[in-house]
């Protein structure tokens, strides 16, 4: 499963969606439209077209789901799928970066910091109503019941209190990352002509995978290169965010989980004290039991995918993003 086999999928399901995903966003007004594509990566704060955008990992899934059950390009409502998946996603990081406060996506400026708070929002809301106008209407259900889970998820998230356990940790990871990248799934299979009982299975497949995915982004979050993840060193020790890793670091019953808690609870946030927690959550088991987290949930997709039954060209693309997923430094 080399790289760029990988990376062909990732261009190809870009290639095909981003005729239908400007299209959408070219609904807009002019106010909505320009905060939209410079958060989608479109265009730069004044305009100018730029080269910012994500690795369309959902459309990809989305796609190949679908090349699981029928044979040949994807049809119009394949397409109309996985463009609603990624404006949704696109919704999901909008809103994400408002509560988060997090300033820097992608190398630059977040849309709230470069448009204000107010027109982040709106445009977020703007996203799900294009998703919803695109969606398949046979399909708008599971949009629906995506959107929801990822309120929930979220709301979760935000509400971490300090005694938060690993599995609290894990269930909203599923109610997020895996919801959507579920949904993904889901979508493809379905809007492919797949049946209930193996267009659920490759839904759990897409939910194990964005658990793994979500365990990873927390690996990158606090030893991630800047320079790849185009957001600060530490960001999310920074943060105090008791991401996947420190919940599982502060559980283990070591000297170092002591230390680490003892520090989570300063407010001390020098480049010094920052490396020092970031030592004390690898110390105490954090980043080798994420990473240990994420290949098993990743074999856990595994087994949902043999389940679903899909072609063999298919299951081996679907095998090539999921590592991606874990292997990836960015």
């Amino acid at each position: 499963m080399r790289p760029a086999d990988a990376l062909r999928l990732l261009d190809d399901a870009r290639t095909v969606i981003e005729p239908v995903h400007r299209a959408s966003v070219d609904e807009l007004g002019p106010a909505l439209r320009r905060v939209a594509g410079y958060h989608i990566g479109w265009w730069d704060a004044d305009g100018r077209p730029s080269q910012a955008t994500g690795k369309a990992l959902r459309p990809a899934l989305t796609f190949a789901c679908a090349r699981a059950f029928a044979d040949g390009p994807p049809v119009p409502a394949v397409v109309a799928a996985a463009t609603a998946v990624e404006l949704v996603h696109d919704f999901s990081l909008l809103h994400d970066d408002v509560m988060d406060g997090d300033e820097t996506r992608r190398h630059r400026p977040c849309a709230w910091m470069a448009f204000g708070t107010t027109a982040a929002i709106l445009a977020g809301d703007a996203l799900v109503g294009l998703a919803l106008r695109r969606v398949p209407r046979a399909l708008t259900g599971v949009l629906a019941d995506v959107l929801v889970e990822l309120c929930e998820g979220q709301s979760a998230d935000v509400a971490q209190e300090p005694a938060v356990t690993v599995e609290r940790c894990l269930t909203t990871a599923e109610r997020k990352t895996g919801a959507l990248l579920g949904a993904a799934c889901r979508l493809g299979a379905l809007a492919a002509g797949a049946g209930d009982a193996a267009a659920e299975h490759c839904r759990w497949f897409g939910v194990h995978l964005g658990v793994a995915f979500q365990l990873a982004d927390d690996v990158l979050g606090i030893w991630g290169d800047p320079a790849r993840t185009g957001k600060p060193a530490h960001a999310d020790i920074r943060a105090r965010r008791r991401s996947l890793p420190v919940v599982a670091a502060l559980a283990a019953d070591s000297p170092a989980a002591r230390r680490l808690a003892h520090l989570y609870r300063e407010t001390a946030r020098s480049d010094e004290a920052v490396r020092q927690v970031a030592d004390l959550v690898a110390e105490a088991g954090g980043r080798e039991w994420a990473e240990a987290e994420a290949d098993r949930r990743v074999r856990l997709a595994f087994d949902s995918l043999h389940r679903a039954r899909p072609h063999p060209a298919a299951a081996h693309d679907l095998r090539v993003l999921a590592g991606l997923v874990v292997r990836r430094d960015r």
